[in-house]
């Protein structure tokens, strides 16, 4: 039995960051995409001027090369209610994030990290340099952090949203110990 991931945006800044994890996801098989705050947003969800709104989906479809096209796309202009109505769906609330000091944190090479991850995740991503916001990281069931090795400290969002929908969508959870 595969995971279902629902993909959740939040004040992502980057429009070549959002084309680039619209692509992974359709890629992985995400079964949908949800934007918030001021993450930039394709039509057919964005509420922006229409012609706003045009310019936004040409920049985001060139890294996404289409694969927006193929996603279920949704907007929430309230976070807070929809992280709520994701668990009252049986969803696990998970953030990606590094440099928690959180016990919820738990690293994507811990062995026994899948048995700590079910089988319906919102995957919750935050803005480039700050991560997610103290008023949702407090709502979130878990925390994935990716370590590093190199000097830096942090992946960019899209690679480290590839590392982890990979490692989700791609274990079988039917093969936890």
């Amino acid at each position: 039995m595969a995971r279902e991931i629902h993909l959740i945006l939040h004040n992502i800044r980057s429009i070549l960051n959002v084309g680039a994890i619209l692509r992974t996801a359709e890629g992985l098989g995400v079964e949908k995409v949800i934007f918030s705050g001021y993450t930039p947003t394709p039509l057919p969800v964005s509420k922006a001027l229409p012609h706003i709104a045009e310019n936004i989906t040409a920049k985001i479809h060139k890294t996404a090369l289409g694969a927006e096209a193929y996603l279920n796309l949704a907007a929430t202009d309230n976070i807070l209610q929809t992280l709520e109505n994701y668990r009252e769906e049986g969803f696990q609330l998970v953030g990606l994030e590094n440099n928690l000091d959180d016990s919820r944190l738990i690293q994507i090479n811990s062995p026994d990290f899948h048995a700590k991850i079910g089988p319906k995740v919102a995957l919750i991503l935050g803005e480039e340099v700050d991560g997610i916001a103290a008023e949702l990281r407090e709502k979130l069931d878990v925390f994935v952090e990716i370590p590093m090795v190199g000097r830096k400290e942090s992946f960019n969002v899209s690679v480290a949203t590839g590392m982890i929908l990979y490692e989700l969508k791609c274990y079988n959870i039917e093969n936890r110990s």
